[in-house]
Formats: C-alpha cells, structure tokens, sequence
C-alpha cells in the first residue's frame, strides 16, 4: 500500500488519467477529489462507487482508496492538513474549529459528499475559478487560490453537516461535536460507547452528559448511536457487496435477525428490500452518488 504525506499546508493538482495507479492509496492528509470530466469506479475502505462528472470525495486520513477508470478522467486534487485549519484559528477561532470538527465527522461517510444541490454548481465554479487563478497567475493570485480554497472546504462542511443530528447548527458548541466525533470514531467498539466511557473520556459528568446531548440534537445518546449505526448500513447496502450477517457482525449486532428488526423498524423495510428497491439499474454492489 503507498503511503502518501504532504509537507505544505494546502496543495492542488489538476491531471487526466486514462489510468489509475494500481496500489491502494493511504494519506497522512485530507484530500478532496472532484470528477471535472469521465467515470469510472472509486474504491474506498471496503466499499466501491461510481463515479461521473460532478462528484466531489473527501478521504480521510488513512482511508484507502483506489479508481478504476472507464473513461479518461479529468481529476482535481485539493489536499489540506489539519494544520492549514490551525493556521487560520488567530483570524476566527471558533469558525475553524467548527468546521475542523465536522470535517473530522466525514468518517465513515464514503461517496459523493454533495448532498445540497445547490451546492453542487457552487463548487464547479470554485473549481473552475481556481484552475484559472493557476494557469494565468496574475497579481495576488495565491492569496485569492487561497480564499477559493477556505471556501470549498467551508462548504463541504456544510454538506456534511448535513447528515448531523437535526439539532446540530452553525453555533452549537464544540463538546457536543466532540462527542459526534468520538461516537464516530469508535462505532465498532460497543464497549467504549458505554456512557460511563463517553462521560470519562470527554470530561462530563455522567448525570449530566445524557441530558445535554439530548438539549444539543434533539436525539438521545442511544437513539443517534444506532440512527448513525443504520446509516452506515445504507451505506454498505447500496455500495458493496458485503453479506446481511457480516455487515451484522462488523456492527455488533447480535445476529442478523437483530439487524433486520432495527432496521426494519427505522426505514420500514427489512435490508434485503431496501438493497434491491434502491440499488441502480444493472448495478447490484455499488451506487451512483
């Protein structure tokens, strides 16, 4: 596996590929990927996904990854280390760690990360703004690249923001988004999302912690836990071919019968239906975003 570092704060690159280097890809960085031109297939992690014209991917720092390309590509790459974030604490403080902490909320959240249609030309032409900053570098042009990326990452935040609890604003404080992240981070480890765990780890009282998080997204600690457990059950429904009883078992779900009847419960349909009923035309293992 190629292991990738960046040792500036930001880095853009522009490429059309008709092929993709073969190893798997892990950074130390995140890294934005937006489609200008082709298709082709993105794999990430464990899941697969189509890809077209328009689709914009976050990785993660240390998400693995790959593309199989049909059709020449023309990618774009914006890559941004934590510190780039940092950086900008002394011009708004709060505002960057807001947006830090949902970035860092984009885990285990695989595919297209536009999910605000009017967001979607917005970042086109940012794109399309930046790659003429780079090719004409007139006067100021790194300082204005710079504002066009401050930008695309604000929005991003935004999109994924999106997929929050209810509750989850702009001006919600950064303990509770603290909370989101660890929860996301450990999802597969049953035992540290006890709350007595949470409670310790984030420095809350116990009697305390279920009631602010509550007051802060409207969910309870339990009830985001397994909204958050069923989206991810979507996710590998509809973009791989992983079996009932081993999404059960990756999740910590009892059996599979267990799995069935939470998720049943929640969207109204068993997986089997929701996997069939929502998968694309002549695609049974990944889907279009």
């Amino acid at each position: 596996m190629a292991k990738q570092n960046l040792y500036k704060p930001f880095e853009i690159e522009f490429k059309q590929q008709e092929q993709f280097p073969p190893s798997v890809k892990s950074n130390n960085f995140f890294e934005l990927i937006y489609i200008v031109e082709g298709t082709g297939i993105q794999y990430v992690n464990k899941n697969k996904f189509n890809y077209r014209k328009g689709n914009l991917f976050l990785l993660t720092p240390h998400d693995q990854y790959s593309f199989d390309i049909l059709t020449a590509t023309k990618f774009f790459f914006l890559r941004f280390t934590k510190f780039y974030l940092e950086t900008k604490k002394g011009k708004d403080k709060e505002a960057v760690q807001q947006v830090a902490y949902i970035i860092k909320n984009a885990s285990h959240r695989p595919g297209c990360i536009l999910k605000n249609k009017a967001d979607k030309p917005f970042i086109a032409s940012l794109i399309e703004n930046i790659l003429q900053e780079q090719t004409n570098q007139q006067i100021y042009f790194g300082k204005i690249t710079e504002q066009i990326v401050d930008t695309i990452i604000t929005v991003v935040a935004r999109n994924i923001a999106l997929k929050l609890p209810k509750n989850v604003k702009e001006s919600t404080g950064e303990p509770v988004l603290e909370i989101l992240h660890y929860i996301q981070e450990n999802i597969f480890e049953p035992k540290m999302l006890k709350a007595e765990n949470l409670s310790k780890h984030l420095g809350i009282s116990l009697s305390y912690l279920g009631r602010y998080f509550k007051k802060q997204t409207g969910e309870t600690l339990q009830d985001y836990i397994l909204n958050y457990k069923v989206r991810m059950i979507e996710i590998r429904l509809l973009n791989s071919d992983m079996r009932i009883n081993e999404i059960a078992h990756e999740l910590n779900f009892t059996d599979e019968s267990h799995l069935n009847r939470i998720f049943k419960k929640l969207k109204g349909m068993n997986p089997s239906e929701y996997r069939k009923k929502n998968a694309l035309p002549g695609n049974t293992s990944g889907a279009m975003a």
